[in-house]
């Protein structure tokens, strides 16, 4: 007589079970609608853009994110959609178990505007950042002769200024002349600064600093036109 292994069975029974649920779960949260967009703007100053105009990069097929079935959503196409735009350095996309998008975006930080024939911005990285409808950024202008594929030189003046709290205090323009010497403007004096090339940069700066203390306690801020930081370790000064 043939005996029935009825905890083989049973095993088999729960297998099948486990199996249909997993199946059924499965394809109901393939159909689950998208609930929700939650857009995550992180480090500071992010101003160049809006959740909205986010919400229109997110658009897929002409077809709004809410209520898109899960099973037709591409997070790498969001993702790719979202970094296309030359506000955001970088972007990551994400879906949660209850059907929300959540977008966490880094902004792009401009560091100097160029104000030539072309207007945009130069941004921490040293590329080429356009303007943004939304925000004007407060940083130095840049004028002069300026060429878009060629700001290295540009850069390297905006991120020391940038990164350095006295130059982002008074320094308000950079002109750069056809010889790719540099003249600094400043916010509260009637003199420019004349910078020269790039050699010896930090130790100009320094000078810059020195001759800046010294004047200040002398009460003779106001008696220069121009500051020249072009002679080794010296700040030739030109009166009005």
């Amino acid at each position: 007589m043939l005996r029935v292994n009825w905890n083989y069975i049973k095993g088999l029974g729960l297998i099948a079970l486990v199996s249909f649920v997993f199946v059924f779960s499965s394809f109901r949260n393939n159909v689950r609608k998208i609930a929700e967009i939650k857009v995550n703007f992180l480090g500071e100053n992010n101003l160049f853009m809006t959740e909205a105009s986010v919400n229109k990069l997110l658009i897929q097929n002409n077809e709004e994110l809410p209520n898109m079935a899960k099973e037709i959503l591409d997070l790498n196409d969001i993702e790719s959609a979202l970094k296309s735009n030359p506000m955001i350095k970088t972007a990551e996309v994400h879906l949660t178990v209850n059907g929300e998008v959540r977008a966490d975006i880094l902004q792009r930080k401009p560091i100097a505007r160029v104000s030539t024939n072309a207007s945009y911005y130069i941004d921490d990285e040293g590329a080429f950042m356009p303007l943004s409808t939304f925000h004007t950024a407060r940083v130095p202008l840049v004028t002069g002769h300026v060429k878009k594929n060629k700001l290295s030189n540009v850069y390297i003046i905006a991120d020391k200024i940038f990164n350095d709290q006295f130059l982002k205090t008074h320094v308000v323009e950079i002109y750069q002349n056809e010889d790719e010497t540099f003249v600094l403007k400043t916010r509260a004096f009637d003199f420019e600064i004349w910078l020269g090339n790039l050699d010896k940069l930090d130790n100009k700066i320094s000078n810059l600093k020195a001759f800046y203390q010294k004047a200040k306690k002398d009460d003779m801020l106001s008696k220069y036109s121009k500051v020249n930081l072009q002679f080794d370790n010296q700040v030739v000064c030109t009166k009005k």
